[in-house]
């Protein structure tokens, strides 16, 4: 049974909007104990700056991955009881995020926690590629007058690959930890590479 998807939409989008939120609230907490350790307003910033660095990247994180949830959604007419479910899962992992955020901030920079934050970041994509291959080619689900693109395929295989090899690196070679994230920079070149390639197979195939 399919039903309108607008419930699901606004759904999934107050829960990411109270995720997002939550992510200021230790550096709020942090103010206040500053304030009681004796710290002036200069060293609120400067004794808290690993903190401060988790709360962005992690709102830049939950922002990209809203964002391109909120276009994958652009193509769904309707949904059933697997996208409800598979929506859900995505949803914890968003909501989880703050967690290994926290831990980023206040605990020294590890294997471990890069590890676990990377992790969450993996586990986020393989729901994300997960929601966009139920959508793409479902005629119970998908817009026929607005399919799921082969980039948005291949965006979501690329991401979930990507995050995989930091993964990899960040808990397996020493000194990477968070270093490991610079490798989520080639997700901006994977659809260009890829999309060249299949450019120049096809016009090799009609030569």
């Amino acid at each position: 049974m399919s039903r309108n998807p607008d419930r699901l939409v606004l759904f999934t989008d107050a829960v990411v909007a109270i995720a997002i939120t939550l992510l200021i609230l230790p550096l709020v907490e942090v103010v206040t104990e500053s304030r009681g350790e004796g710290l002036d307003a200069q060293a609120v910033i400067s004794e808290h700056l690993p903190q401060i660095y988790g709360f962005l990247l992690s709102f830049v994180v939950i922002s990209r991955f809203w964002l391109t949830h909120h276009r994958m959604f652009e193509h769904v007419k309707a949904y059933n009881s697997r996208l409800v479910q598979l929506n859900m899962v995505w949803l914890l992992c968003i909501v989880v995020l703050p967690f290994p955020t926290e831990i980023v901030g206040t605990y020294p920079s590890t294997r471990f926690t890069a590890g676990l934050y990377i992790g969450a970041l993996l586990a986020l994509s393989i729901c994300q590629l997960g929601l966009t291959l139920l959508i793409r080619n479902h005629r119970e689900l998908e817009q026929e007058s607005n399919p799921v693109s082969r980039d948005e395929v291949i965006g979501a295989y690329g991401f979930t690959v990507f995050s995989a090899v930091a993964l990899l690196l960040a808990v397996l070679v020493p000194g990477i930890k968070f270093y490991a994230l610079l490798v989520l920079i080639l997700t901006a070149f994977d659809n260009r590479i890829i999309r060249w390639f299949s450019t120049r197979s096809a016009q090799q195939a009609q030569q």
